[in-house]
C-alpha cells in the first residue's frame, strides 16, 4: 500500500524498506482543454545535488538530451513530447546504492517545453503528480499528487530523493517557479 504525501511532507525509504535499491520515478500530468494553437510538451528534469545544493557539473542535469547521470545510477527513460493518455508520463530508473556519495539530493523537476513564447503555464495543467515504486516487485511505495495550486509557474520542483543518516528519504516539495527550467538551473549552479 503507497504512502500518499502532501506538500511538505517527508518519508523514510529505503529504512522502511529494507534492501530497496532500485526505483522508479514516474511523473504525470494532463493538460486541461487548451486553444492556443501549440503542443505542450511538458519534461522532467533531474538534478544531483550536493551538500551545497548544487551541480557539480553539467552531467549532474538529467533531462531529454542527456538521458544519464550520477555514473549511470540515474536514467530518464525518454521524452515524451504529449502526455497523452493513463499513467506515467515521464520515468526515471535511480539504482540509490550505486549514487555518487557527493551527491546528497537527487531533485525532481518538471517544466513547460517553450512556455513563454507558446503561453502556457502549469494553471493549465492538471493531475500532476510523482510516484516512486520499487523496480524489484513493480509496488508503488508512495504517492504525491500535486493538486491545483498553481496558475503562471512555467516549472515545478516536484520532490527530492535525500540522504539522511546513512538512509534515503522522499521530500514532497511542490514549488512552482516562474522562469522554467533555465532559472531552476541556475539556482542549481548551472549556466544555462
Amino acid at each position: 500500500m503507497a504512502i500518499t504525501l502532501s506538500k511538505g511532507q517527508k518519508v523514510d525509504l529505503t529504512k522502511t524498506n529494507p534492501g530497496l535499491s532500485k526505483v522508479m520515478v514516474g511523473l504525470g500530468w494532463d493538460t486541461n482543454k487548451y486553444d492556443g494553437g501549440n503542443d505542450f510538451d511538458l519534461d522532467a528534469s533531474i538534478f544531483l545535488l550536493d551538500s551545497n545544493g548544487k551541480c557539480s557539473s553539467e552531467k549532474d542535469f538529467v533531462f531529454y538530451n542527456q538521458l544519464i547521470g550520477g555514473n549511470g545510477s540515474v536514467e530518464h527513460t525518454g521524452d515524451n513530447l504529449t502526455g497523452e493518455g493513463d499513467g506515467d508520463d515521464e520515468q526515471v530508473k535511480v539504482n540509490l546504492s550505486a549514487v555518487p556519495a557527493a551527491v546528497e539530493k537527487i531533485s525532481f523537476v518538471i517544466t513547460i517545453h517553450d512556455a513563454e513564447a507558446r503561453n502556457q503555464n502549469f494553471g493549465q495543467v492538471s493531475n500532476a503528480f510523482v510516484r516512486i515504486v520499487n523496480e524489484d516487485n513493480n509496488e508503488e511505495i508512495i504517492r504525491y499528487d500535486l493538486g491545483e495550486d498553481f496558475s503562471i509557474e512555467t516549472a515545478i520542483i516536484v520532490g527530492e530523493l535525500y540522504r539522511h543518516n546513512g538512509e534515503w528519504k522522499f521530500s514532497a516539495i511542490g514549488s512552482g517557479y516562474q522562469g522554467g527550467l533555465a532559472r531552476i538551473a541556475t539556482d542549481y549552479g548551472l549556466s544555462i
